[in-house]
C-alpha cells in the first residue's frame, strides 16, 4: 500500500506489524519498570466495524436486522450507525488507521484478542477495558429501536465469543441503549452478572439525554445493586448546535469531548443522584480532567446562591465531584502547576484511573507521568504503592493476583520502587 506523506511524497508499506509500531514503547515500558508493577488499561478501543458479520447475526428484531445486513457487503458496512464529520486520522499520518486491515494474525484464533494483546504487551498493560469505536456514536441514531438492537448483538458477541477467548486480559463496561430506559434494565439484568463485565458505559453524544430523568432510576439501581460501575464516554459531533460556529476539528476536538461530560456530570450532582444511589460508581472517560476543576467551582459557587434548587444534596457539588472517577487520557500537561492543582482538588491517589485510548491518535503512551494506578472490576481505583494494592472485585480478584505474584517473581530488584502521589509525580517530571 502506498501512503501519501508529508509534501506528498508516498511511503511504500506491505503490511502494518503492530509490535514493531510500538517498539519504542516497548522500549519505555521496560525503561520506567511497567513490566514489575500491574497495569489496567480502564479505556481502549478496537474496530467492531470490522466485525458486523459476526455480531449482527445477533439481533433479535428479524426487520431491523435484515435492513443492515442484506445487500451491504461483509466488512465497512456504512449506514449502520452514525459517521460524525471529524479527522481522526491526521491527514493520513496516522498509518495505522488505514493499514490496519493488512496486519496478519493467525487463523483460528479472535483477530482482536491477538492485536489486542500485541498493544497490551509493547505497553505493559496486563489487563485492559475494551470498547468500540464506531459505536460510541449511536446515541446519534435517529431510531431508539436500532441502538437497542445494535447494543444487545454487540454485548452478546463480546461477552459470548470475544472476552472468554482473551485469556482474562479483556474486561468491559458494556454499551448501553441509553435510548430506551426499558431496554436498558434488560441488558443490565441479562448480562450485569457475566464474566469480565464490570458494569456498563453510556455514550454521552447524543441528543435529549436527561440522565436525571426517573425513568433511569430503576436502570442505575439495577446496577449499584449488582456492584456494577457506569462510565459516561465522551465524543464529538460537529453538527452539534453547539458546535455549528468551529471552523476547525480542533476547536471541536477540545470542546466537544469535555462538554459533553459537563453537561451529564452536572445533571447527575444537581439532581442528587449521587445521594440516591451512593454505592454506584461513576466513571467520566475520555474527556481529560482540566474540565473538573473549573465545573466543582461553577457548582460549588452556584449552589451558595441557590441551594433550594438542589434539595437532595447534602454536601457541596464538589464533594460529590470527589467521589467519582475519572480517566487519565487525554491528560492536558502542558501547565504542571495546574495539573498538580487538579490531581489535589479531585483526590486522584485514590480517583484517578489509568487509560490509554489505544489506538486512537491522541492516545496517552504508558503512565507517562509517574503515577502508577490499577483498577479492579474496572470501577474501583487501587493506588499501588510500595508493591501493596487490594482487589475486591468478584470475577478478576484470582486472575489479577496471580498475575501480581508472576510480576514480583519475576522482578530482579527485591526493592519494590515508591510511587509517589500524582502531585509529587508532577512536580518531579517537571524538574527532570
Amino acid at each position: 500500500m502506498d501512503l501519501i506523506a508529508d509534501r506528498g511524497r508516498r511511503v511504500t508499506v506491505e503490511e502494518l506489524n503492530t509490535t514493531r509500531l510500538l517498539a519504542h514503547a516497548r522500549k519505555q515500558a521496560h525503561k520506567r519498570g511497567f513490566d514489575d508493577i500491574l497495569i489496567v488499561d480502564v479505556d481502549a478501543h478496537h474496530y467492531e466495524n470490522e466485525h458486523y458479520d459476526e455480531f449482527l447475526p445477533f439481533m433479535e428484531n428479524d426487520v431491523l436486522r435484515q435492513l443492515v445486513t442484506v445487500g451491504r457487503s461483509t466488512r465497512q458496512r456504512p449506514g449502520v450507525v452514525p459517521i460524525p464529520t471529524g479527522y481522526q486520522d491526521m491527514g493520513g499520518r496516522v498509518t495505522r488507521y488505514p493499514l490496519r486491515g493488512s496486519e496478519k494474525t493467525d487463523q483460528g484464533q479472535i483477530r482482536d484478542v491477538q492485536l489486542g494483546h500485541r498493544w497490551m504487551d509493547a505497553m505493559g498493560v496486563d489487563y485492559s477495558c475494551l470498547f468500540p469505536t464506531g459505536m460510541l456514536n449511536i446515541g446519534l441514531h435517529p431510531q431508539a429501536e436500532m441502538e437497542v438492537e445494535l447494543c444487545w448483538a454487540y454485548n452478546r458477541w463480546l461477552t459470548e465469543k470475544v472476552m472468554p477467548e482473551a485469556g482474562g486480559r479483556f474486561f468491559s463496561l458494556l454499551c448501553l441503549p441509553f435510548a430506551d430506559p426499558d431496554a436498558a434494565l434488560r441488558q443490565v439484568e441479562t448480562f450485569g452478572d457475566r464474566k469480565h463485565v464490570g458494569g456498563f458505559m453510556i455514550t454521552t453524544v447524543r441528543a435529549n439525554m436527561g440522565v436525571h430523568d426517573n425513568a433511569y432510576m430503576k436502570v442505575y439501581r439495577a446496577m449499584e445493586e449488582r456492584g456494577l460501575a457506569i462510565a459516561f464516554h465522551s465524543g464529538v459531533n460537529w453538527s452539534d448546535t453547539a458546535f455549528k460556529n468551529c471552523n476547525r476539528f480542533i476547536s471541536v476536538h477540545a470542546l466537544g469531548f469535555t462538554w459533553y461530560n459537563i453537561v451529564n456530570c452536572t445533571n447527575w450532582v444537581i439532581n442528587g443522584i449521587g445521594e440516591r444511589f451512593p454505592k454506584l460508581p461513576v466513571i467520566w472517560m475520555e474527556s481529560g480532567l482540566a474540565w473538573v476543576p473549573f465545573l466543582m467551582q461553577r457548582l460549588d459557587h452556584e449552589y451558595m446562591l441557590r441551594p433550594s434548587e438542589a434539595p437532595l444534596l447534602k454536601k457541596k457539588p464538589s464533594d460529590y465531584m470527589r467521589d467519582m472517577y475519572y480517566s487519565s487520557q487525554p491528560m492536558e500537561i502542558q501547565d504542571y502547576d495546574a495539573m498538580a492543582t487538579t490531581f489535589r482538588m479531585i483526590n486522584a491517589e485514590t480517583q484517578l484511573l489509568y487509560s490509554s485510548d489505544y489506538p486512537h491518535w491522541d492516545l496517552l503512551f504508558g503512565l507517562s507521568l509517574g503515577f502508577r494506578f490499577a483498577v479492579d472490576r474496572l470501577g474501583f481505583a487501587v493506588f499501588v504503592g510500595k508493591g501493596q494494592a487490594q482487589y475486591p472485585g468478584r470475577h478478576g480478584r484470582a486472575a489479577i493476583q496471580a498475575r501480581t505474584a508472576q510480576r514480583q517473581a519475576k522482578s530482579e530488584s527485591e526493592e519494590v520502587r515508591e510511587f509517589g502521589r500524582g502531585i509529587a509525580s508532577a512536580a518531579a517530571h517537571r524538574g527532570g
